[in-house]
């Protein structure tokens, strides 16, 4: 994944776990803003009532895009480097 493959109201999933902030590996969260240029991005956590219960910067490393629709065979994965 790139920077740019990240938009803002993108659904995401962290990539790792935060203990810090109760968060776990494969939580799903909202891109609720660009930070830093587009290089971090403001992620918003809420429960199945939509009430927000944890909002922090993240990395692009520490999450990945979630797709609901099929991907084209002809579309090219994009990786992260750390």
């Amino acid at each position: 994944m790139t920077t740019n493959s990240v938009k803002l109201l993108d659904v995401v999933a962290l990539t790792v776990d935060l203990p810090e902030y109760n968060l776990r590996c494969g939580q799903v969260g909202t891109v609720v803003e660009m930070l830093a240029g587009g290089t971090a991005f403001e992620v918003e956590f809420s429960d199945r009532n939509g009430r927000t219960y944890e909002s922090i910067g993240l990395r692009p490393n520490q999450i990945m895009v979630l797709h609901f629709e099929p991907v084209s065979p002809d579309a090219k994965s994009e990786m992260v480097s750390a």
